[in-house]
């Protein structure tokens, strides 16, 4: 083994070890509070029902929308419920704990820290709950699954969850790159209403809208695509041109956000500035 490899072996097993402590730190402090999990629940339950009275109410009037059947549909109804379990879960507590701490000038202590301040920013300040939504998303899924009409095979299943992950990817690299920007606005108060707006028009797979907004889901704010591509998947659906658009996405997105969190930590002056 190169010393360029045992070094890259090292930071991973150090990144995954500090990983691993944070979880614990917040499962333990979470389970002190565990009537959150049953309040959870009943949020879940009540944003899943409203997307599954409107699937039961489109296909009351019509069996396919823009190709899409109420199998189908229910299936991204899941994929949705999963990714943005995932969001509310691992990815917007700790963004918004960071954009708190640089605006109150807290986040020296982070910089200060013998770890890469990305990792240590992602990892911290998780919502164990909200996975509620990923598990409740998956139930959904497994539901509509006998109601595809080409059932689901083997390469359908892989195809799945290649895209699940790299539709999380997509998820967490575009709101770390959208909060970024409070290293030179300082504030993004609009940033709560922002990722409601912009997940509930994710909700529903972006064939089904016309095709200057299925652009702007995929290109611009591309949760879109993150959540079509395995929904498609899992649908027997999936082209080649939404895979590779979705990898693509993922790819583009993850250097994007390195180089701007990296930019970014050179704008910062601290609270001693």
């Amino acid at each position: 083994m190169t010393d360029t490899t045992r070094a890259r072996a090292d930071r991973v097993r150090h990144a995954a070890e500090i990983t691993a402590v944070h979880l614990r730190v917040t499962a333990h402090n979470e389970l002190q509070y565990r009537a959150n999990f049953f309040f959870q629940l009943l949020q879940t339950a009540w944003q899943v029902i409203g997307g599954l009275v409107v699937v039961a109410l489109v296909y009351s009037k019509t069996p396919e929308l823009n190709g899409w059947r109420r199998g189908e549909l229910l299936a991204a109804v899941g994929v949705f419920t999963m990714i943005g379990g995932l969001l509310r879960a691992v990815v917007y507590p700790p963004l918004q704990q960071m954009m708190d701490d640089v605006g109150k000038g807290d986040f020296d202590h982070t910089l200060t820290q013998p770890a890469d301040a990305q990792l240590l920013v992602s990892v911290r300040g998780i919502n164990i709950w909200q996975l509620t939504d990923v598990v409740v998303g998956a139930v959904i899924v497994a539901v509509a699954i006998p109601d595809l009409p080409s059932g689901v095979s083997a390469s359908d299943a892989a195809a799945f969850i290649v895209l699940l992950v790299a539709g999380a990817a997509i998820t967490y690299w575009m709101w770390l790159s959208l909060s970024c920007l409070v290293f030179w606005v300082i504030e993004l108060p609009f940033m709560s209403n922002l990722m409601h707006y912009v997940t509930r028009a994710a909700q529903y797979p972006i064939g089904i809208y016309p095709a200057w907004l299925r652009v702007s889901m995929t290109v611009i704010v591309p949760l879109g695509i993150a959540v079509t591509a395995p929904a498609e998947a899992i649908a027997s659906r999936l082209s080649w041109v939404t895979a590779a658009s979705a990898i693509a996405v993922a790819a583009v997105l993850g250097v994007f956000s390195r180089w701007l969190w990296q930019r970014a930590l050179r704008r910062y002056s601290g609270a001693s500035a």
